[in-house]
């Protein structure tokens, strides 16, 4: 049920829904209620709950037996004794797949769900709190660094990378571009001292500037130089790339 309540705002974090995740563009248009512990992997404690955040405890308790019966909370926070009673090992309100990267200070996000191209973008802190990203649509990289991002983005957003997704993954169904998609493709680590790696991640950097100026010739000069950087990352001679380029037509 729809319910309006004040609650401290401390747990609340900003959030990536649908369509906030484009091509060199991540911007979050809601919040979510993150009461999760990233170090036990559970909820927060409620005795630690009741006492630090009261608001949001009482908000939470409206909806108890609701959040009990998630399927999520059965599986993972629930076990059975030796008797077959049922005993849960976190609170009520546990959130499953919550850890440490979860809250990173950068994230290189993509759209995965129904996609049919790589659209990859950088998002860092909103108003001061890590952006929390919908792991079912928007699969991500957690990073502590914006310049090892950028670099992640630009290489994922090239033609190159796109070729390589297109030979694994079903265009426009839920498999587009998992985050295992990197078990298959090799990004190499960030080596800041790499002066390709450094040229793609401030090409990264002005992708999304040009973006979000709206300037659509200035975006597809950077997007060549990227393909360009790109092809020397992985070793691809100019006509390779040319060729690469041409399969895909008018699509990128």
């Amino acid at each position: 049920p729809e319910v309006s309540a004040a609650i401290e705002p401390d747990l609340l974090y900003p959030l990536l829904r649908g369509r906030d995740v484009q091509r060199w563009r991540a911007e979050p248009s809601a919040y979510i209620l993150m009461v999760q512990d990233p170090k036990t992997r559970r909820g927060i404690a409620e005795e630690e709950l009741k006492e630090r955040y009261p608001e949001t405890w009482r908000y939470l308790k409206r909806f108890e037996s609701i959040l009990r019966e998630r399927a999520a909370f059965k599986r993972y926070f629930t076990r059975k004794d030796k008797s077959g009673k049922v005993i849960e090992i976190g609170p009520f309100y546990s959130m499953f797949d919550v850890g440490d990267y979860t809250f990173a200070p950068w994230k290189v996000v993509w759209l995965g769900f129904g996609a049919r191209t790589m659209k990859v973008a950088v998002v860092g802190a909103a108003n001061g709190k890590p952006v929390i990203s919908n792991q079912a649509m928007h699969p991500f990289i957690s990073l502590e660094h914006e310049d090892e991002a950028h670099y992640v983005c630009a290489s994922m957003n090239s033609s190159p990378f796109e070729l390589a997704v297109r030979a694994h993954t079903q265009e426009g169904g839920k498999s587009f571009a998992q985050s295992n998609i990197l078990d298959h493709i090799r990004i190499p680590k960030y080596d800041p001292a790499d002066p390709v790696h450094r040229a793609l991640a401030e090409a990264s950097q002005e992708a999304h500037e040009a973006v979000a100026r709206g300037d659509e010739p200035r975006l597809r000069e950077i997007e060549g130089q990227i393909d360009s950087l790109a092809a020397r990352l992985w070793d691809l001679t100019p006509s390779e790339l040319a060729e690469i380029r041409r399969g895909f037509g008018d699509i990128l």
